[in-house]
């Protein structure tokens, strides 16, 4: 007998390690509730996690069989069932952020293990260790092999059990989506259906994104961050897309593929550089002279920072738990850059507010907005009145999301943080006003970042 040791890969399907723990013999399916580790996490996607758990266990016992769910350490909660149920091995897919790590080891030296590449599509270990830019990553990504998915084990596979043991449930604030492998794969149905080849298209359209959600963007993320559908699976169904469309529809299509190649360099970072989530990737012969402004930092977590499309992304992610890509970069960037406030709080904060918080994904692409981490450009700041002339000049994205607006006219609510302060306050006098200059805060950030580097 065998013991599959379920992580965040919650799902039956186009699971690698599953798969190899049955065809070894009989497999005994684990979550172990790890409430240390749990707690790294925000409260709500500790909620939908623990709801993907339960619907695990109900796929478990479709196929006749059940997920055994125990709370504690995992190295000793995992020898204890070796014990119990006279185990041979426990099976694991890896995982790379440092704590994961640090638990899997304390797991290999109390039983005996094997582990498997089930997270990234590619190995971080085929690749070379470091790369300057995403193109040269991407290149050498590309031309490695994939795996096609694998199936749903055969029940045979499956130790037959009834387990009573309960799932811990965790209360979100706000409405959580269906969780599970049902769930994701409904949603990518959707979104191959009536998005993915007009993806490059509209991604960015952020009327669209109010509009049709599913379909501007796959909206997967939560998913994937849980595990709950496999990467394999996600990349088999959009090549084979891909490999019958032409013209734009093909262009689009792949377009998405590219975007999934970001996810796997992150967590190649992550691999390489285990700091990555507290210490600057970047080297700078100065410190960056960070601002520590505690009234601005709060007005950015609430929305209220007097530039309409970053709060507007900031209340989505509040209300939502979730924050459509263009905006997330606005938002990430506008603290960085216009307030000048560490890449650090940033993180933290959308670590505790996001359903589709990933390690990896979360602070490798706010230290690229930051200026910290990989990017190639020495100093980039997204300007967020040009971002919103650009993505949402008819303010259908803002207006959902801030209605003290919603009465003020398009142009008006793009050009807000540069109209006059009577002005503002005849339009909207509900609304905040600008907590910094635009000019002022990106000129400050660019002298900034220009002393870290050396450069006056």
């Amino acid at each position: 007998m065998q013991v599959f040791w379920h992580q965040r890969d919650l799902r039956v399907p186009d699971n690698r390690g599953l798969t190899s723990a049955t065809k070894t013999g009989p497999t005994l399916p684990a979550y172990i509730v790890d409430t240390e580790l749990l707690k790294r996490i925000g409260k709500r996607q500790r909620a939908f996690l623990l709801d993907g758990v339960r619907n695990l266990k109900r796929q478990y016992r479709k196929l006749g069989s059940d997920l055994l769910v125990r709370v504690g350490p995992a190295a000793e909660t995992l020898e204890t069932l070796v014990s119990e149920f006279d185990a041979d091995r426990v099976y694991y897919n890896r995982h790379y952020r440092p704590a994961r790590r640090n638990r899997q080891r304390a797991v290999d030296e109390a039983v005996p293990t094997e582990s498997v590449t089930d997270l990234v599509l590619v190995d971080p270990e085929r690749l070379d260790s470091q790369y300057a830019n995403h193109s040269q990553f991407y290149n050498d990504w590309q031309d490695e092999h994939k795996l096609t998915p694998f199936g749903v084990p055969d029940a045979e596979g499956l130790v037959s059990l009834d387990d009573d043991t309960g799932v811990p449930s965790v209360t979100a604030d706000i409405d959580l989506p269906a969780a599970g492998y049902r769930a994701a794969r409904d949603r990518y149905e959707q979104f191959l259906n009536a998005g993915i080849e007009t993806y490059n298209d509209t991604r960015d359209d952020m009327h669209r994104a109010v509009e049709q959600p599913v379909g501007a963007v796959s909206r997967l993320s939560p998913y994937i961050a849980a595990g709950m559908l496999g990467l394999r699976e996600i990349w088999a169904d959009a090549s084979e897309r891909y490999d019958a469309a032409q013209g734009s529809a093909r262009r689009n299509i792949d377009k998405f593929r590219y975007e999934l190649s970001w996810r796997e360099q992150n967590y190649h970072l992550l691999y390489y550089n285990p700091t990555l989530l507290t210490e600057n990737y970047k080297s700078f012969p100065n410190e960056i002279e960070w601002r520590d402004d505690d009234d601005h930092l709060e007005a950015w977590k609430r929305g209220e920072t007097g530039y309409p499309f970053v709060d507007a992304g900031i209340r989505q992610l509040n209300e939502e738990g979730y924050i459509h890509n263009r905006p997330r970069q606005v938002v990430a960037s506008f603290l960085c850059k216009h307030l000048l406030i560490d890449w650090r709080e940033g993180a933290r904060y959308f670590k505790k507010q996001l359903l589709d918080h990933d390690p990896a994904n979360n602070y490798a692409n706010w230290q690229w907005i930051a200026s910290t981490g990989t990017d190639s450009v020495d100093v980039r700041i997204f300007d967020p009145v040009s971002q919103m002339s650009k993505y949402d000049d008819g303010a259908t994205y803002v207006t959902e999301y801030v209605p003290e607006l919603r009465d003020v006219p398009a142009d008006k609510i793009v050009d807000w943080p540069t109209l006059s302060r009577d002005e503002r306050d005849r339009l909207a006098p509900e609304y905040r006003h600008p907590v910094v200059d635009r000019n002022e805060g990106y000129e400050r950030a660019q002298r900034t970042f220009e002393r870290a580097l050396g450069k006056r």
